[in-house]
């Protein structure tokens, strides 16, 4: 008689697993994808010498097999239009390098600065502002090598907001991401620590309550994610924002503006209403970085205010986020959006609006 197998106990979490079998390559995307002839000749240039492929099972779920136009598809499978560099394309588009202060920390502002944790994500956006150097194999960055960065910190006190970024450090190890932010919670200028991550989005499965119990102990902790598009606000990712609120960790959603996707009114309205019901705070909307390689999913800047307009009014406040264009160069983010000023007469102290239901107001200004 044979002996059954013994019931194996799993040597990892589910989340790192299932980190191991993502989609890296044109096989793994064809056994799961009907792929375009762009799909797949970006496939095979991706895979070759481009930016490369990875798509954890979960978020490959949300996308539609067959359909090229899926807005999940547009944004993790690669397409012929990769090798072509539009105008205005960047290969740093936000001046990351000549803002680079010590090896991995980027200050583009006075009071705050971003760290590169990891060079790793859960999945590879197509879109990637940090595409010229993710996913390059250096994977987490160990505390020796962030020592100058530590340094730095510690000698320049007016940083009081740092960013972990990369790469996604909720990708790294729990140890080694609290490592990493009880190290910086040594050194007393640093207030606010946000996390940049889109695992809630793509790897929900990676909001456990053990990584939540390591770090709340370290609050002011927020995180910053990332959703683009309703879809993505799947039952498992909502689970993960409602555990997240729980633990006490402040949520922002950035989303960015991305053609095809959700370049309209009526797919951003439910989206930002999706995730003010899960307490994530719709935070910026976000002109799409003029990354190399990536102006066919790049809308132009008329497109994001015509969205704003139609979005206020109509919208609670707490649903609407800012409109936000990072200037090429690193010159950091303005706002931008549409002008309700019709005129000002200053002599007189009037201001003129007009308001989201087309009605023209005067504003005057108390005497001086």
């Amino acid at each position: 008689m044979t002996a059954l197998p013994l019931l194996q106990v799993a040597s990892e979490p589910s989340w790192q697993a299932e980190l191991r079998s993502a989609l890296r390559s044109v096989a793994d995307l064809e056994r799961h994808f009907e792929l375009t002839e762009s799909e797949r000749e970006g496939a095979q240039r991706a895979e070759a010498e481009g930016f490369p492929i990875s798509v954890t099972p979960y978020y490959a779920s949300l996308a539609d097999r067959h359909d090229p136009n899926c807005p999940i598809r547009r944004q993790i499978v690669p397409r012929a239009e990769e090798a072509v560099e539009g105008r205005g394309d960047l290969r740093d588009p936000l001046g990351e390098e000549a803002h680079e202060v010590a090896p991995e920390l980027i200050q583009r502002y006075p009071d705050r600065a971003l760290l590169l944790a990891t060079d790793r994500c859960a999945v590879y956006c197509r879109f990637c502002t940090r595409s010229r150097l993710v996913g390059n194999g250096g994977g987490p960055r160990s505390l020796d090598k962030l020592q100058p960065a530590f340094a730095y910190l510690r000698a320049h006190p007016e940083v009081r907001d740092l960013i972990i970024s990369g790469g996604d450090p909720l990708a790294m190890s729990t140890s080694r991401l609290v490592a990493l932010i009880e190290r910086l919670r040594e050194i007393p200028s640093i207030e606010t620590i946000r996390l940049a991550t889109r695992v809630p989005v793509v790897l929900p499965s990676r909001i456990t309550d053990e990584l939540l119990s390591a770090l709340r102990p370290h609050h002011p902790l927020w995180v910053m994610t990332h959703f683009n598009h309703p879809k993505e606000l799947s039952e498992s990712s909502r689970a993960a924002l409602r555990r997240l609120a729980d633990a006490g960790f402040p949520v922002m959603n950035q989303c960015v503006l991305l053609r095809g996707v959700n370049d309209d009114a009526a797919t951003l309205s439910e989206l930002f209403r999706g995730l003010v019901r899960e307490r994530a705070r719709p935070y910026y909307l976000l002109q799409m970085d003029p990354v190399r390689g990536t102006s066919h999913l790049r809308t132009p800047l008329s497109r994001g205010v015509e969205i704003m307009e139609q979005l206020q009014g109509r919208l609670s406040g707490i649903a609407l986020p800012k409109l936000i264009v990072d200037t090429p160069g690193g010159f950091g983010k303005v706002p931008h959006g549409p002008d309700y000023v019709l005129w000002r007469d200053e002599a007189r102290g009037v201001t003129r609006f007009r308001t989201a239901r087309g009605v023209e107001v005067d504003y005057v200004d108390p005497k001086s």
